[in-house]
């Protein structure tokens, strides 16, 4: 069983969010019902704000920019350019185990930022990966983690800050979190990197656990012979 990459648009040709969906929900048909590898989906997108499922109304922007209300867990967070976004799409092993995907999927960013000098932390009770803050300063989220899993498969996923704009963070409380911060790669290390610049090396992380993060199975019509 292979894991595949599918890049599906990096700067500047941003994915709206609406259709990256869409796409997600058709390759989660096909992946649950093992007529399709696991897959995973690269991309930036254009501007949009996401509501989880425990976003109340009054917590939505009012800048206006697009808000998708979705069905991953967590309230409110912002995509777009100059972040790096991964829906993986996975028959997750059984038992099932969501919080152990979780863990995996933070293994990965941690090791991606790290390789870049940056010292990407757990936070108790917070997923994601987090610059701990020294003294008064809060910790700020490097990238963010929510998913959705149904029929044993994975939606939704990951997003990496690059060098993405954190001004959109300024007009809503990401998570629901108000005594954390948010900061990019490109801020940490005060030179310009981009998603392009770390894609390659997100795969290269993704490919490497595929063992751990998914189930093994043979596509339908495309059995094994002896």
């Amino acid at each position: 069983m292979s894991l595949v990459m599918n890049r599906v648009g990096l700067a500047p040709e941003y994915v709206d969010y609406r259709e990256a969906l869409a796409l997600q929900e058709e390759i989660h048909h096909r992946v649950s019902n093992e007529e399709q590898d696991n897959t995973v989906l690269l991309l930036e997108h254009q501007p949009v704000y996401t509501a989880g499922k425990r976003t109340e109304k009054h917590e939505y922007p009012n800048d206006g920019t697009d808000v998708v209300p979705i069905d991953r867990g967590g309230k409110l967070t912002w995509h777009g350019p100059g972040m790096l976004v991964g829906y993986p799409i996975l028959k997750l092993p059984e038992p099932i185990d969501v919080v152990r995907y979780v863990r995996i999927l933070e293994e990965i960013l941690m090791k991606v930022v790290r390789d870049l000098g940056i010292d990407g932390q757990r936070v108790e009770g917070r997923s994601g990966v987090w610059v701990l803050g020294e003294g008064i300063e809060p910790d700020k989220k490097i990238a963010a983690i929510g998913i959705r899993v149904s029929r044993n498969t994975t939606m939704h996923g990951f997003a990496l800050n690059c060098n993405n704009d954190l001004g959109s963070f300024s007009n809503f409380i990401p998570c629901g979190i108000t005594d954390a911060s948010v900061t990019t790669i490109s801020e940490q290390l005060r030179r310009n990197i981009s998603p392009s610049d770390v894609v390659d090396r997100v795969e290269q992380e993704l490919l490497a656990n595929a063992d751990r993060l998914a189930a093994q199975f043979v596509p339908r019509g495309e059995e094994a012979t002896a």
